[in-house]
């Protein structure tokens, strides 16, 4: 089994969600683009990956939210010695269709109240059905590690709780251990790197909450 050196989770820069919660009464979660603040973290987390990377191969896996995607582009990887998948499993966790504002503002209170792991959303996911898509996106790419030509670099672009959540899932950390983590910020990235007795580290660990 080829494993790569290293997987690395980029959080997507700044969505106009981010920065105005009503706009998710007018536009979808999916449709929802950066900001230019959002574009400035894109840009810098590619400069960081370039170098991280270095001359490697690179398997991408992208969520397929507009944002994500946004994202990927302005990181300038070298397509020369990219391959690029584009990954429903890495969405963002699902909140049903469009929102309306005082109900997001009580649905997160709850949340925060009821635990961000088992919590659903009306009409969405719990942090319980994303892991779940998480442990299948697991399958997935552990048969392409069994690839002889598998790149030593893998890159996920995705979302702040998919992050934690591939990380609980990879580090089998118990769900107590997810709730004290907090999210990265915007364009944020965390890497797994493998070491010599074949295990996988985490570069720097998540915040926890205050």
């Amino acid at each position: 089994m080829a494993r790569p050196l290293r997987i690395v989770l980029v959080r997507h820069g700044e969505s106009e969600g981010n920065v105005d919660e009503s706009i998710y009464e007018r536009v979808p979660d999916h449709a929802l683009k950066l900001t230019g603040r959002g574009r400035k973290q894109a840009l810098a987390a590619g400069a960081e990956l370039r170098e991280l990377l270095g001359d490697g191969a690179v398997q991408a896996y992208v969520s397929p939210y507009l944002r994500t995607r946004q994202t990927f582009d302005l990181m300038g990887l070298d397509r020369n010695r990219l391959r690029v998948m584009e990954e429903p499993r890495l969405r963002e966790q699902d909140w049903g269709n469009l929102q309306d504002v005082e109900d997001i503002h009580r649905q997160r209170a709850a949340r925060a109240a009821y635990g961000h792991f088992f919590y659903r959303f009306t009409q969405g996911e719990s942090g319980a059905d994303v892991y779940d898509r998480v442990g299948a996106f697991f399958e997935t790419l552990h048969r392409n590690f069994e690839r002889p030509d598998y790149p030593p670099n893998v890159l996920l672009v995705t979302h702040g709780l998919m992050m934690r959540l591939f990380c609980m899932r990879w580090f089998h950390w118990s769900v107590d251990e997810f709730e004290a983590l907090s999210n990265p910020d915007n364009g944020e990235h965390r890497t797994l790197l493998l070491g010599a007795n074949g295990k996988y580290r985490l570069d720097r660990p998540f915040d926890r909450w205050i």
